[in-house]
């Protein structure tokens, strides 16, 4: 589905880098068509992305949509957006969300 696609295309799109320059681990609490909990890891070597939990505690826990979050992922909607609509709520590291801007 287009969530599992996302994930796929933000995992190419990492580069070693990128993980050093971020450091920032996200879980994303997806409700909605392919939802659930999926995680992108910015600092574990190498960085990693996928369906589950992150391999270590996430700095960031967002919750939203399963569709709004591959708006955002398609630049349809930035993250800040996102949470100003009231859609999605964002726990932790506020910051570190905007560095997610960088790999969309």
């Amino acid at each position: 589905g287009p969530v599992a696609e996302t994930f796929r295309v933000i995992q190419g799109a990492m580069t070693e880098e990128y993980v050093r320059s971020t450091q920032g681990v996200f879980q994303f609490e997806l409700s909605g068509d392919g939802g659930g909990t999926w995680y992108i890891d910015l600092k574990t070597k190498g960085g990693s992305a996928g369906f589950g939990k992150p391999p270590v505690t996430a700095d960031v826990v967002m919750s939203m949509s399963s569709a709004d979050f591959v708006k955002m992922f398609t630049d349809e909607l930035k993250p800040f957006m996102a949470f100003m609509s009231g859609n999605s709520s964002i726990i932790g590291d506020m910051m570190l969300t905007l560095s997610l801007e960088k790999i969309q």
